[in-house]
């Protein structure tokens, strides 16, 4: 639903007037305006049927205000949530905001309750919660969240063409040691040409055994229909896909391969030809072409580089597994970049809390900013067509 014309305006109005004469102390003031301009357009979305506007499309009719009091980063924010005579709306844009402000308080105050804080994090949270959190809160607030992220990780899943595999670290503190834990992400492509986020779990590494129990997961949910998954290469995740998928191509990650090559070039001054032979291969026009071009660039560095030559004739042929795809599918799928904009969002979110006071509150706070990004790229415009494209793989 978008605004009319002469509310946005009004709306901007007022936002700016209030930025420029209270500069960031009154920032809460802007997002009350824009949080209720947004809940209010999401109910004329809902009702089918504009103010006293009579059209068949009309589902209900409006039904007033219900205040309600939201608490975020930058302190308390009153508003008026808009209610509806059938009783089924509730504003999306108010709900799925609340749940990572909810993990992310409950990730601190679980520092500052089990005795991990210090004055600082008193400080921290504070200044981003905006509020203190009381031990009885947390206690309800972790169980209502923890019930809603399990069922979501839980859900069944249908048919994906094309899975990212990807991980990250987090810093966690397990019997009183601060150790490095690795949040594993899958992210899906569906029939209908949308990423969806499949599968999210903290382990204690990428060993065969975390993956395998990972991937496992995803196949008793349902998860079939695979033609290739795509990820950066690591002994552990390798293992455990040939033995949980093991009829399904995989596809090495171009990018981290041109950064892997980097390693064995004996010289400074080859470094930016290797990168441009390389990127040829990638970028040729079909499978063919590219197994030539990778023959012709490994016989060339032969003498010059026998220790780069080996490892290309070893390594880069995963790297073209994608030329069994359609042409127009290769670019997004040559690469983990599908899951770049996810781990950057995890970390820009994860960094507050800097270490974990245990592996819950992680797996808690990365549920929910990976649920709320996986929601909004339903919303998205598709990520590939599969218009007019073979149901399986191209020999």
């Amino acid at each position: 639903m978008v605004l009319q014309d002469d509310s946005t305006k009004y709306i901007q109005g007022n936002i700016l007037e209030i930025l420029s004469e209270g500069g960031l102390e009154r920032i809460g003031d802007a997002i009350q305006i824009l949080l209720n301009a947004a809940m209010l357009a999401e109910r004329e979305k809902h009702l089918g049927a504009g103010p006293y506007e009579r059209t068949e499309a009309r589902t209900t009719h409006a039904n007033g205000f219900k205040p309600k009091t939201i608490k975020t980063r930058v302190g308390e924010i009153p508003l008026a949530v808009p209610q509806t005579r059938d009783g089924k709306f509730y504003p999306n844009c108010l709900e799925k905001g609340q749940r990572s402000e909810k993990a992310l308080t409950l990730a601190i105050a679980e520092m500052y309750l089990q005795g991990v804080s210090t004055r600082k994090v008193m400080s921290i949270t504070q200044e981003l919660c905006g509020f203190e959190v009381s031990s009885a809160s947390v206690s309800k607030a972790t169980s209502q969240l923890d019930e809603l992220f399990s069922s979501w990780r839980e859900r069944p899943l249908d048919r994906f063409r094309y899975v990212y595999l990807d991980a990250r670290y987090e810093n966690v503190r397990e019997g009183g040691v601060v150790i490095d834990q690795a949040v594993l992400v899958a992210v899906g492509v569906s029939e209908s040409g949308k990423r969806e986020v499949l599968g999210v779990s903290v382990e204690l590494s990428e060993a065969e055994i975390h993956w395998r129990k990972f991937l496992h997961s995803l196949q008793h949910r349902g998860l079939h229909g695979v033609q290739m998954f795509i990820s950066d290469d690591h002994a552990g995740l390798k293992a455990a896909r040939k033995a949980v998928f093991p009829a399904v191509p995989w596809q090495r990650c171009q990018y981290h391969l041109q950064q892997n090559a980097q390693k064995h070039v004996p010289k400074q001054e080859m470094k930016l030809q290797v990168a441009a032979d390389i990127r040829n291969i990638f970028n040729a026009p079909d499978g063919k072409e590219a197994e030539r071009l990778l023959s012709k660039t490994v016989a060339s560095y032969e003498k010059t580089a026998p220790r780069l030559s080996n490892w290309m004739a070893e390594n880069i042929p995963e790297g073209l597994t994608v030329f069994k795809l359609p042409a127009k599918h290769r670019i997004r799928t040559r690469t983990t970049n599908g899951v770049e904009r996810l781990n950057k969002e995890i970390k820009r979110r994860t960094r507050v809390v800097s270490i974990f006071p245990n592996s819950a509150s992680c797996l808690r706070l990365v549920t929910a900013v990976v649920m709320e990004i996986s929601e909004d790229w339903q919303t998205d415009k598709c990520y590939l067509s599969f218009a007019n494209t073979p149901s399986q793989p191209v020999e």
